[in-house]
C-alpha cells in the first residue's frame, strides 16, 4: 500500500510530487537595502528578470525599515508627510492587493505571509517603494526582498534529460 511518492520519483517525473514544482525549478532570492527615495521618486529595491522562455512564481516578498526594525510596532509608512508607499509589480504594473501600500505587511526577518503569484514567461518582478513629499527623517535605511522560483515552459519545447544517475 505504498501510494506517496518520494523524492527519488521526481528524478524522471515532470513535476514534483511534493510540491507540484516542475523538478527544473530554480531558486531566486534578491535582496537590497538603500536610503529612502526623494519626494515623487521611486527606488526598486528587489528586482528579477525571468529568463525567456522560462516561467514561474513569486513565493514570498519582505520590506524592511530601519524605523520599523526598532519598533516593530511602526507598521505605518504611508498617509502622512514623508511617507513612503511601497508596490509589488509585473512588468512595471502594480499587482492588486499589494499596491500602495501604506503599511509594512510582510516585515523583513519575520516568517510572513507566503503568496503563490505566478509570472509568465519574460516577466520582471520587482519590489519597489516611493517617497511623498516631504521626507520624513525618521526612516534612514529602506530595504525588500523577493523569492521564487523560476522554470523552462515546455510550451517551447521539450528538452532532452541525461537519465538519472543510479543511487547506490
Amino acid at each position: 500500500m505504498r501510494n506517496l511518492r518520494t523524492l527519488s520519483d521526481c528524478e524522471s517525473s515532470v513535476t514534483c510530487a511534493h510540491c507540484a514544482l516542475p523538478v527544473d525549478a530554480r531558486p531566486f532570492d534578491v535582496s537590497r537595502l538603500t536610503t529612502p527615495p526623494e519626494p515623487g521618486r521611486v527606488a526598486v529595491l528587489a528586482s528579477f528578470a525571468l529568463p525567456p522562455e522560462y516561467c514561474g512564481v513569486l513565493e514570498y516578498f519582505a520590506q524592511f525599515t530601519d524605523e520599523q526594525a526598532n519598533d516593530p510596532a511602526r507598521i505605518q509608512t504611508g498617509g502622512f508627510p514623508g511617507g513612503l508607499t511601497w508596490s509589488l509589480r509585473v512588468n512595471q504594473r502594480a499587482v492588486a492587493p499589494y499596491a500602495n501600500l501604506g503599511h509594512i505587511v510582510n516585515p523583513w526577518g519575520i516568517g510572513g505571509f507566503p503568496i503563490r503569484l505566478r509570472l509568465d514567461e519574460g516577466a520582471v518582478v520587482d519590489l519597489a517603494v516611493r517617497g511623498e513629499s516631504p521626507r520624513r527623517a525618521a526612516v534612514g535605511l529602506v530595504g525588500g526582498r523577493i523569492v521564487g522560483r523560476y522554470w523552462y515552459n515546455r510550451a517551447f519545447g521539450d528538452v532532452e534529460r541525461a537519465p538519472a544517475e543510479r543511487r547506490a
